[in-house]
Parts: structure tokens; C-alpha cells; sequence
């Protein structure tokens, strides 16, 4: 009797087992959704960091966006020219371009431990976040000066950003743009801006110009030297803070006239122009002239020829 329920037990688990299976399997292939094998083969290409710098939700939204042709070969900035290339092998297109419109992470602070003046001495939570919430926000005495308790530094996958001398500086060649740094800084003074931008305002206070000097040396004071010397209308004091345009051609008259040194970079210095090469005998005729010269005006006059003396008449 014991055995019979145990075949039958078994008879019905197997047979439930069965009908669930051939339920799922009808299942999955009426509802089934078709991928594009493109979506799959960009997605396996692509890092598979997730950092959402793309601008998509993940490698994933990334891949299709890219298959569908909603997003050029080089969305990733992650992956750079290489993971480009991939993709465009993928899709039958090309990858050019990639390097004109690349970005890095800059940190508009350069307010170190040498050019600013400390307020107080932070004992909490080594943390930009925390600090950023104490009064004045910061250690320094510009509010709106950088940390130095590397948030940033912690946020960065690729090791691209470091705390030196209590400000974030960023490597320009390790940097992908993920914008990772930029979400994690409490006081919002990192941005991406192109690769190859050589002059850029360093300061993201808003202070009067007094209190600026009296905090940092290397602060924008707002004094105007940048708009009134900009040739291309690229540069303007906004709410006590110069701002660039999409006019700036990268002269470097703006970082030249700036007092405080507030704008990154040097105006390129024009190489002076080669002079005329002298004839070979020219140095010789000429040195030989003014000796002839001055003989002839160091040597005595010749004296009138003496008379003889009339004897016969004395």
C-alpha cells in the first residue's frame, strides 16, 4: 500500500512537472521579444562600467540606443577611440570624430594651501560632504574654494583626480568624462569642458572683490580686465564672476591681462623676427672707416714752411 502512494505521488509530481514545462516553453516563445544582434554584439563591446556618463541608464540603454541609431559609435567616453572603433565595425560605419569633441573633468579652483587663508581647522568627517554643511563650507576662507577632502577622488573610477596640496587636480590623460567627480563635489566647482581648451576661468566665487583678495590670491575680483581686452565679445563679469562664451577662440589675451591669474593658460608669445644677415665684407669695410676716420682727425697740421731770414737787411 506505502509503495503505491509513492508511485502515484511520483506519477503526479512528474506528470505537473511536464505540463509546466511545455506550458513555459509555449510561453516563451509566443511572448518572446526579439533582440538585434547588433544591440548584443555593441553591448559586449562596450566596458560595462554602468556610469551612466553616456547619458543613458546603463551599458544596456547605451547598446540599444547606439543599435537603433539614436546615439553615434562613440556615445562611451568611457571606452575612448578604441571601444569606438569596435562598435563602428559593428554597425558598417566609422568612428571619426571622436577626438574632436572629447571632454575632461576641471576643477575651477586653484586655491591651494599656498594661496589661500584658513578660517579654522576641520576635526569631523574626512569628507567634502560633511564639511560642505559646517559654516562657511569650507576650512579656507572662500566659501566657494575646493575641500581638499577628496569626495572626488573616492567617486572616480579610472584614478584620475588627487588632492594636492588641498585642492582636486585632475589628470587630463587618465580622465574618460564619466562625470562621476562632477555629481560627487558638494560645492559643484568641477565641470567637463573640451580637451584641448587651454584658457579657462579657475574660480567659481561670487565675493566682492576686496573680500576675494583677502581670502585668495588667485581669485576672480571681478575687476573686468578679461571683457575689456577680449576681442572676440567672449568673456563677461556675470554676477561678480567672469564668464566664457562659445566665442572664446582660445587667444589667451584674457589669461594675459588677469591679475590674479584666475584664467588657466599663457597668450602664446610670437617668436621675433629674424634679422637681415650682414654681407660678409660689410663688418671689415665698416670697422676699417672709423679707424681711417679718426687717424685723420688725430694727426697734426703741417706747419707753414719757415722763411729765411733776410741777413743783409738786419
Amino acid at each position: 500500500m506505502l509503495v503505491t502512494f509513492i508511485v502515484v505521488a511520483a506519477g503526479l509530481v512528474g506528470a505537473t512537472g511536464l505540463i509546466l514545462g511545455l506550458f513555459l516553453g509555449v510561453a516563451s516563445e509566443k511572448f518572446k521579444v526579439e533582440v538585434d544582434e547588433r544591440e548584443a554584439n555593441v553591448r559586449a563591446a562596450l566596458p560595462g562600467n554602468n556610469c551612466g556618463a553616456c547619458g543613458f541608464p546603463g551599458c544596456d540603454g547605451c547598446a540599444k540606443a547606439i543599435a537603433n541609431g539614436e546615439a553615434p559609435v562613440n556615445q562611451c567616453p568611457v571606452g575612448g577611440a578604441a571601444v569606438a572603433a569596435k562598435i563602428a565595425e559593428i554597425m558598417g560605419t566609422n568612428a571619426s570624430g571622436e577626438t574632436a569633441d572629447k571632454k575632461v573633468a576641471f576643477v575651477r579652483c586653484k586655491g591651494d594651501c599656498d594661496k589661500t587663508k584658513q578660517a579654522f581647522h576641520y576635526t569631523g568627517i574626512a569628507d567634502c560632504r560633511d564639511l560642505s554643511v559646517v559654516p562657511n563650507g569650507s576650512e579656507k576662507e572662500c566659501p566657494y574654494s575646493c575641500c581638499g577632502y577628496g569626495t572626488c577622488v573616492k567617486a572616480c573610477k579610472f584614478d584620475a583626480i588627487h588632492i594636492v596640496n588641498g585642492v582636486a587636480v585632475v589628470d587630463k590623460e587618465k580622465c574618460v568624462a564619466c562625470g562621476a567627480c562632477v555629481k560627487a563635489c558638494p560645492k559643484h566647482i568641477i565641470d567637463l569642458v573640451p580637451y584641448k581648451k587651454k584658457h579657462i576661468v579657475s574660480c567659481q566665487n561670487h565675493l566682492k572683490g576686496k573680500q576675494v583678495k583677502d581670502a585668495c590670491a588667485v581669485g576672480c575680483i571681478a575687476c573686468g580686465m578679461c571683457e575689456k581686452n577680449c576681442p572676440f565679445d567672449a568673456i563677461h563679469v556675470i554676477d561678480g564672476l567672469a564668464t566664457m562664451n562659445d566665442k572664446c577662440k582660445d587667444c589667451g589675451i584674457c589669461a594675459q591681462k588677469c591679475p590674479t591669474g584666475a584664467i588657466t593658460g599663457k597668450r602664446p608669445v610670437k617668436p621675433a623676427a629674424p634679422k637681415p644677415a650682414a654681407p660678409a665684407n660689410a663688418p671689415k669695410a665698416a670697422a676699417a672707416a672709423p679707424i681711417e676716420a679718426k687717424a685723420s682727425a688725430t694727426a697734426p697740421a703741417d706747419k707753414p714752411a719757415e722763411q729765411p731770414k733776410d741777413t743783409a737787411n738786419a
